[in-house]
């Protein structure tokens, strides 16, 4: 597919960077020359300077011909004008990244005046998976699949749980019979546990299942599900703001520090029930004074990757026991869970599976394109969802007879109201919808997830 980006930012940059791997031709857009520059060393993509407005910039950029205009500049406004612009002039979809909270109740009418195809706030998405994260404490990563009837978590493997050692064949059946152990992380590997695998201390165990009985599994392995009621945020930027609104309705009482005075003010007049600061989010007797040790989760959103370490260490010296950073930086994850950060928020990454999962739909809606990606483990693995139709090629076949692509797995299976948790006899039916697992593979298609059919 023939893909423009306008705007050569943070959100742009991963685009650009995760569609060219993808084998996309990416065109991107900018007037700044020094982000260009670098990324047209570091990706194989165009890179333009210009005004992403200008329609002749447009036009140099073969918007007539392009499948997808994707606008992730830091004005709403400018993407706005951008996708309209682009629609206009022959761009087959057009994408915009709306962050303002004043457009979030607005975006139905938006995209219609507009003809915006997708919308993407990747600050009111972080919110959403914060929030997701304080549902299930224990998980370092939790999102939901078929329509919230199977759930991933990831949770990191300690000491004094059960089963630590023990070949995954030898654990009693009842107590992982409803569950897939799909992916581990043990340092730099990215295992698909086999039956001889022996979960040991420190492993990020990525677990499938009903929701109900992720939950059992991790309640009967010692895992902390205590319900979150108080929880502590530094930085009230825009996922702060999302976020306060989203945790009022679970009742969960919320403090936000911000360091800037015009801003605490700002947002203490738009969440009135909210409890707003102003001060330092890295001082340690100002986290002290305001009751730090007492909080049940304790949340790092400022804009720089640096004070949300110092902050987050300080939450985990006073005893928090869910601590959630965001990061900027793709590179920086693995850092912040060596130095015990329970989970990592990233807007770009979160931005790039909505973005994997439209552009992958576009570019085979014929056959058994993926309805969901979402990649796991630092970006090093992907779950997708899929819906099994007529053109899937190995439907009513048992698993056994098939092979499967190296590095893959079939996690589950929701058919009406069953969950299954696979094995050798189960079959893929019409309407079935597969989750599969992806180890270090592009997998576009269902149907590319089989190498071979056994007799």
């Amino acid at each position: 597919m023939k893909i423009i980006i306008i705007g050569d930012g943070k959100v742009g940059y991963s685009l650009a960077e995760h569609l060219s791997q993808e084998n996309h031709d990416v065109t991107i857009i900018d007037k700044n020359p020094e982000p260009l520059r670098k990324t047209s060393e570091l990706l194989d993509v165009m890179c333009i300077k210009g005004n992403g407005l200008s329609t002749k910039v447009m036009l140099e950029a073969g918007i007539k011909n392009a499948d997808l205009l994707i606008a992730a500049t830091s004005s709403d406004e400018m993407n706005m004008v951008c996708a309209l612009t682009g629609k206009k002039l022959g761009a087959g979809h057009t994408v915009a990244r709306i962050r303002d909270p004043e457009y979030a109740d607005e975006l139905t009418v938006l995209k219609r005046e507009l003809g915006l195809d997708l919308v993407i706030n990747p600050e009111q998405s972080a919110a959403r998976e914060i929030a997701r994260l304080l549902r299930f404490p224990s998980a370092t990563d939790v999102e939901h699949f078929a329509k919230g009837r199977i759930e991933f978590i990831e949770i990191t493997a300690t000491q004094d749980m059960p089963f630590i050692g023990v070949p995954l064949k030898n654990i009693p059946r009842k107590n992982i019979e409803n569950i897939l152990i799909g992916v581990v992380k043990r340092g730099d590997q990215i295992i698909i546990p086999n039956g001889d695998f022996q979960i040991a201390t420190d492993d990020r165990l990525n677990i499938i299942g009903r929701p109900n009985d992720v939950f059992a599994f991790c309640k009967k392995i010692g895992i902390y599900t205590q319900k979150i009621k108080k929880v502590m945020v530094v930085g009230g930027g825009m996922i702060a703001h999302y976020m306060a609104t989203n945790l009022k309705l679970n009742d969960i009482k919320i403090k936000i520090i911000e360091i800037d005075r015009n801003r605490s003010v700002e947002l203490a007049e738009m969440l009135p029930d909210t409890l707003v600061i102003n001060g330092d989010g890295t001082d340690k007797a100002l986290l002290d004074s305001e009751n730090l040790g007492e909080m049940d989760a304790f949340i790092a959103l400022t804009g720089r990757d640096e004070e949300n370490l110092i902050s987050a260490m300080l939450a985990k010296q006073s005893g928090v026991k869910k601590v959630i950073v965001k990061t900027t930086r793709i590179d920086n994850p693995v850092l912040f869970h060596d130095l015990g950060v329970d989970s990592i928020v990233n807007p770009k990454l979160i931005t790039a599976n909505y973005i994997l999962k439209y552009v992958r739909g576009l570019n085979n809606a014929v056959g058994n394109p993926a309805e969901t990606v979402y990649k796991i483990v630092d970006g090093q693995a992907e779950v997708l969802e899929f819906i099994a139709n007529k053109t899937t090629k190995f439907l009513n076949i048992p698993l056994k007879k098939l092979k499967l692509l190296k590095g893959v797995i079939i996690g589950a299976i929701a058919r009406r109201n069953e969950i299954i948790i696979p094995h050798g006899d189960d079959v893929i039916k019409p309407g079935d919808t597969v989750i599969v697992i992806s180890v270090d593979r592009l997998v576009m298609d269902l149907n590319e997830i089989v190498v071979s059919i056994g007799g």
